[in-house]
């Protein structure tokens, strides 16, 4: 097995930065009327901006070209993207059910022919995308690998998504407010793509990271679906599809909605992460001592003291100066964003030989994690 080291990380994000104050007048009111809830989630969630590949009503960008412009930021007249022998790239929102999604971004690329590799699902599915990459590299199938993560979540939450049902609850008499698990993540979500170039040697030049290791773990045999699209869920937990569904019903209800279950998220999403943490500080060795810079993935900074109390109690005390993430500045870009903090910290001057990087990742789906462990070389 060969040692793996990302050489480059590159990032794409549409447009300008949008304000909070200005995410209605881009996504829309659903009704006519001001959200109820967009207060409360932006207060609680951090964000202060984050970008959408819409403009001026228009949808600006693909999902697959937002990450094929990640991916050639990679490449340069020295390292020409005829080199790319493998591209494996995940997304929670691939722009259709078929092709897969990497298909697409080697299109966009128009780099020649290469091995493809599409990873479907939430935040983790980039990770995985990582993984396949890394082991391939390792294997000696590929000398060169990129992994990509990337998102077009703004489309799915235009208000024009959610008017069918809207305009339903007319019909039924009922209060026209959106249910708080769909209107949540409409102030939670955004766009933006990122990659990383996998090679068998570190840069000769400057600085690359060596891959340690990387750990998943999925809780779906003991925990419900929390975060789900496509699907309608039943007061028992389980799920009913799309295609089990009347295509009449698939407007009235935002059955495509992308859905969460705030109850299940806040009882289990830190609790799960960390237990996992716990179980790879005994299997790796790993203490906080080991760790210089901490990279969490979080969808809202709600969660932030709650991950730090439950970490000390593990005995993974980590300073304050050690955490590194930019939620606050790019958004919850879902798959993207494991690989945005790493590109902006890659890129930082901050880094130095020897340095260690510890990145967590969690996906609310039905309770997936990763952890990547990274030195400085």
């Amino acid at each position: 097995m060969r040692q793996v080291y990302i050489t480059r990380l590159s990032k794409y994000l549409p447009n300008e930065p949008v304000s909070n104050d200005d995410m209605e007048g881009v996504l829309g009111m659903v009704n006519g009327k001001p959200s109820r809830a967009r207060a409360l989630v932006l207060r609680n969630n951090g964000i202060k901006t984050r970008y959408y590949a819409i403009k001026d009503g228009r949808t600006t960008h693909t999902n697959a070209g937002l990450a094929a412009n990640a991916v050639k930021g990679l490449f340069d007249s020295e390292f020409p993207i005829s080199k790319l022998e493998l591209l494996a790239a995940g997304t929670t929102s691939p722009d259709q059910l078929l092709p897969a999604h990497a298909s697409m971004v080697q299109h966009e690329l128009n780099a020649g022919n290469m091995e493809i590799a599409s990873f479907a699902g939430g935040c983790c599915s980039s990770m995985q995308a990582l993984k396949y990459a890394w082991m391939a590299v390792a294997c000696g199938v590929a000398d060169t690998g990129v992994a990509c993560g990337s998102e077009l979540l703004s489309t799915w939450m235009l208000a024009s998504r959610f008017q069918a049902e809207a305009d339903n609850w007319k019909e039924i008499e009922k209060k026209p407010h959106l249910a708080f698990e769909k209107d949540f993540l409409r102030w939670m979500l955004s766009d933006g793509a990122a990659s990383a170039l996998l090679q068998d040697k570190p840069n000769e030049e400057g600085l690359s990271l060596k891959i340690e290791w990387l750990e998943t773990i999925s809780y779906a045999n003991e925990l419900e679906t929390c975060m789900y699209a496509g699907a309608q869920k039943n007061a028992d937990g389980a799920l009913i599809g799309w295609n089990e569904i009347d295509p009449s019903l698939w407007a009235q209800e935002s059955v495509f909605a992308l859905k969460q279950d705030t109850r299940l998220l806040g009882n289990n999403i830190i609790s799960k992460g960390g237990d996992f943490l716990a179980s790879l500080m005994g299997k790796r060795g790993v203490t906080a001592d080991d760790i210089d810079y901490y990279l969490p993935h979080m969808s809202s900074e709600y969660f932030k003291t709650e991950m730090q109390d439950y970490m000390t109690s593990i005995g993974m005390d980590l300073a304050a100066e050690k955490w590194f993430y930019n939620l606050t500045r790019v958004g919850n870009v879902g798959a993207a964003s494991p690989f945005l903090m790493l590109e902006e910290l890659f890129h930082s001057n901050r880094l130095k030989k020897g340095d260690r990087l510890l990145v967590m990742v969690p996906e609310s789906a039905r309770f997936t994690y990763a952890y990547l462990y990274l030195t400085v070389v």
